[in-house]
């Protein structure tokens, strides 16, 4: 696969310094490189030491063929190119508009709830949380998603979400999205059986957050 301008962390010296590397015959040292690419070897040596950080290049030891000391030379590792642009939007996109299409509200919340199963911190086996533990196993579930939850006392009805991660997304796509994160919550509170469930999500019920509405799925113990 042709090598790009963006595959070295859109700096274009280091994009330079790793084109060297990986047009060369073989291992490269850094005054070859430096020649190549026309920057000074002190530069060189800075970019290549990112790009061995990054696991795109490595660097060895040439054993000279007489007297001396060995000399340190880069090659280019094998494989694909970790450094490069990712479009994780643009993905998250397709996706979500192949959901809308074919699976609606309901599918959506299906998938999140198949989801939120697995991402709640899990309890001891035959042990059930009262409510308060429960709200906080959510709340810290959607805390470490970047939802930034918010609720006052022990037993809330509501969490305020003060941040989607999907802002962008949710404006387009609220339709799929908000369920998905809904089912999400659903799921999480079923797995440790929680004496709560959530009903429903607010998308932007107020300027700063969305609203989580909460209410009792069975008597408490």
């Amino acid at each position: 696969m042709q090598a790009t301008g963006q595959d070295s962390g859109q700096n274009p010296r280091r994009t330079a310094v790793l084109q060297a590397v990986r047009t060369a015959d073989g291992p490269v040292g850094v005054v070859e490189i430096a020649e190549r690419t026309d920057l000074h070897p002190n530069t060189v040596r800075f970019h290549l030491d990112a790009l061995t950080s990054q696991g795109v290049v490595e660097r060895t030891l040439d054993e000279p063929s007489g007297r001396g000391r060995p000399r340190t030379v880069y090659s280019a590792r094998p494989g694909m190119d970790r450094a490069g642009r990712r479009q994780y939007r643009l993905l998250s996109e397709i996706l979500l508009g192949r959901l809308a299409a074919t699976e609606g509200e309901s599918g959506a919340e299906d998938a999140g709830r198949a989801w939120g199963r697995h991402l709640i911190e899990q309890l001891p086996p035959f042990r059930t949380p009262g409510r308060p533990e429960a709200t906080r196993r959510l709340a810290a579930m959607m805390d470490d998603l970047g939802f930034a939850p918010e609720y006052a006392g022990e037993s809330p009805d509501r969490i305020r979400l003060r941040h989607c991660p999907f802002l962008e997304l949710a404006e387009e796509y609220s339709s799929t999205l908000c369920p998905l994160h809904l089912g999400l919550m659903q799921g999480a509170l079923t797995e440790i059986r929680a004496p709560i469930t959530a009903t429903d999500l607010e998308p932007f019920a107020e300027p700063d957050a969305c609203v989580v509405h909460l209410r009792a799925s069975r008597k408490e113990a």
